[in-house]
Order: structure tokens, then C-alpha cells, then sequence
């Protein structure tokens, strides 16, 4: 296997106010993340020439990487707009880290920014909602994201007993991380019974056992490892990626209990050269608690089925085998729409840098960030490390 191991890394992140912002466009959020992001780094936006970004559910701009590189007043010789669906935070750092292995840019960009929250119109949300189902056998029958996510869920708990309640202690123990995280859009404490009589949104979910509608951005710039070293910030090595694209649509999948995430993931460790169990921390992308527990097993920190009793033995917080999501992720910090997985990422920079706060996972060398789409159909999963090598 080709690699890109030590060979790339990170020097610098950013992210926008979360939740409501009301009075700002998608291309502001990009903007002033990436100005974070390069004032993080210490570099002037002169010296990018590549930029990857993903669309917006409100401004569809035909290419929206072009539009936002316009709006920054940068002129890139590399230029991207990536979308697979819930998989592209970690899908664009692949793609800005092969591009300046491949020698096509020195600096690139990898910002995503949306105002779901406060700019989404009731008619943008059905047309996005439809439009991602199959016309002829998942939209006409009411198969819309939150049910599709909600069937493996449900077949999940019949195949292996998997509980209501280990379903929510994943929200819970999120909402307890974002309770150190500032400016988190949801900090209120919760329990497995307020999940539980939350609203019922689609069988087995409830409102709290579903992501976030927010406004906000992330970004972060990537550069080759030799001229991270010279940077402001401690780098941040990328160390492995890998891809799964099994189906577009759920009723083609195999199995709707694993996903692709078992593929990508074994792909990534490959290129790293490290094993599910050296790995410190994670960024797991949480659209709903389900899927969570599902990607737990698939990404090899717990067998296949025992993901639901992994949860509920608090292996995924502090003190457990593998701390998630240590900024609140889609569950209770932020979800804007395709930015939500960049904040995962954001999140294990700081984590692999040492600036989490009191979120700091002690000694923290190795993280992963995993990020999942269109219910089941995409999946990317990269290794980040502070050491080239791992």
C-alpha cells in the first residue's frame, strides 16, 4: 500500500461560535474559520494555494470551493469541493493530504462552514431530505435520514440485544463532555431516563438520541511535515487514511448492522502502522446514538454485537478504554450539517496538541477520526499522531 504516513501534517484549526448565530452566511463561516485557522498556524492567507471545502445546505453554490477561495480573496491552484455526505470532514483531509504529497499545492485549506440552524428554510430541508433518498423505492415511501438510521438501529437491538438505554448513555456521556467544552450549543446535564422520555422521533430514537441542527464552521491547514516543523504550532501528523463506499442506498447494503467503517478503518490502521488498541483518543461521527455503538465495533475497539454493554460500562469516557468525542460531537456541541464531523477533527488536534482543558486526555499520542454518510453508504477514517511515524 501506497502511504502518506509522517509525510503531511496539521499547524492549524479554527472554528466559528456554534448554535444560533443569526446575520451570518455559509461563507462566512467558512471565512472566518479558515482566518482562525491560518492565524492558529501563523500563516497569511497569501501563502495558501490549495483549498478544500465541502456545500452548504442553504447557499448551494454551484462550486462552493471557488465561491469561498472568491470570498477570502485567494486565488488556489488546487481547488475542491468534496461531498460524500457525512464522510467528507475525514474524506477532505485524504484528499488535501494527497494533494500535497502529489506535489499540487504547499498549503492547503480544509474548511466547511453552514447557518443550518438559523438560515434553513422548511422548503431547503424537504428538497435536501428527498433529494438524498432513492425516487423509487425510499422517498415515495416516507424514508427519510433520521428513519433510515433509525432501521439499523432497530435491527442492531434485534440481532444482538443491543438496549433503549445503551442507546442513550452515548448522549448522555456527549452531553457530560460538552459540559467542559465552551460555547457548546447544548450543556444542560441529562440522564438516561430525560433521553428516554425525550420526544420520539422514529423508532428506537428519540429527539436527545439525534444530532444537532446548528450554525457554525471549522477549518484547518495542512502543509508537508518538513515545513510543519518550522510552524507556530505543534504539528499535528497525519498517519493513515482510509475509504469505504459500499452502496448509495440503504436497501442495497449487505448488512445494516456494520458499516464500511470495518473497510476504511483497516485501511487506515494499515498505512499507520498501528492497531485499533493504540489508539488514545477518538472523534467517532455521532448523527444519531445507534450508529455510534455500530462504528464502536466496526472501528475494532470492541467486538461485533458487544457494542451496546461496551457503552453502558462507560468504555467511552474518561477512565474508559477509549474516550469519544470529547468536545460534545453532533449530539451536544454542534451539528451544522456537513461541518459537524470537521469539529470532530478540530477536537483531536487540540486533544493530540495538549489544549483540551479540562477535556485533556492524559498523555494522548494517537487519535482517530472517523466520519459516515448517507446512512451507511460512505465512510472515512484517518489516523492523526504527534509523532511522523507513530
Amino acid at each position: 500500500m501506497r502511504s502518506y504516513r509522517g509525510q503531511v501534517a496539521i499547524v492549524g484549526v479554527g472554528e466559528t461560535p456554534v448554535g444560533k448565530v443569526p446575520g451570518r452566511s455559509a461563507l462566512w463561516f467558512n471565512a472566518e474559520a479558515t482566518r482562525l485557522a491560518l492565524e492558529d498556524a501563523g500563516l497569511d492567507k497569501a501563502q495558501v494555494d490549495g483549498l478544500v471545502t465541502a456545500p452548504s445546505f442553504v447557499a448551494p453554490f454551484a462550486r462552493m470551493s471557488v465561491a469561498v477561495s472568491e470570498y477570502l480573496g485567494i486565488r488556489p491552484t488546487f481547488s475542491n469541493t468534496l461531498n460524500v455526505s457525512g464522510a467528507t470532514a475525514a474524506a477532505s483531509v485524504s484528499v488535501a493530504a494527497a494533494a500535497i504529497h502529489a506535489g499540487l499545492a504547499d498549503t492547503v485549506v480544509v474548511c466547511c462552514g453552514d447557518n443550518m440552524l438559523s438560515g434553513l428554510t422548511r422548503d431547503l430541508a424537504v428538497k435536501a431530505l428527498v433529494e438524498s433518498r432513492d425516487p423509487q423505492y425510499e422517498a415515495p415511501f416516507g424514508l427519510l435520514v433520521a428513519t433510515t438510521f433509525a432501521l439499523t438501529a432497530q435491527r442492531h437491538m434485534a440481532e444482538y440485544g443491543t438496549t433503549p438505554e445503551q442507546l442513550a448513555r452515548v448522549a448522555v456521556v456527549t452531553r457530560g463532555h460538552a459540559m467542559k467544552k465552551p460555547g457548546a450549543q447544548m450543556t444542560a446535564p441529562i440522564t438516561v431516563e430525560d433521553v428516554l422520555a425525550s420526544k420520539l422521533i422514529t423508532t428506537p430514537y428519540h429527539m436527545l438520541d439525534c444530532a444537532l441542527v446548528s450554525d457554525g464552521g471549522a477549518a484547518f491547514v495542512l502543509t508537508a511535515a518538513e515545513r510543519a516543523r518550522d510552524l507556530r504550532r505543534k504539528p499535528v501528523y497525519l498517519l493513515g487514511g482510509g475509504e469505504s463506499y459500499t452502496q448509495e442506498h440503504i436497501f442495497c447494503a449487505e448488512s445494516i448492522t456494520t458499516t464500511g467503517a470495518a473497510i476504511s478503518s483497516r485501511r487506515a490502521y494499515a498505512m499507520a502502522g498501528v492497531r485499533p488498541e493504540d489508539i488514545d483518543v477518538a472523534g467517532i461521527y455521532d448523527c444519531f446514538t445507534g450508529t455510534v455503538v455500530m462504528m464502536l465495533e466496526d472501528l475494532g475497539f470492541c467486538k461485533k454485537g458487544e457494542g451496546g454493554p461496551f457503552v453502558e460500562a462507560g468504555q467511552i469516557t474518561y477512565g474508559g478504554r477509549i474516550p469519544i468525542n470529547t468536545h460534545g460531537g453532533m449530539l451536544s456541541y454542534a451539528h451544522p450539517g456537513l461541518p459537524g464531523g470537521f469539529f470532530h477533527i478540530v477536537e483531536m488536534v487540540r486533544q493530540l496538541r495538549g489544549e483540551a482543558g479540562e477535556r485533556q486526555v492524559a498523555g494522548a499520542e494517537l487519535a482517530l477520526c472517523h466520519s459516515l454518510g448517507g446512512g451507511f453508504a460512505t465512510n472515512a477514517t484517518i489516523i492523526l499522531g504527534t509523532e511522523e511515524k507513530g
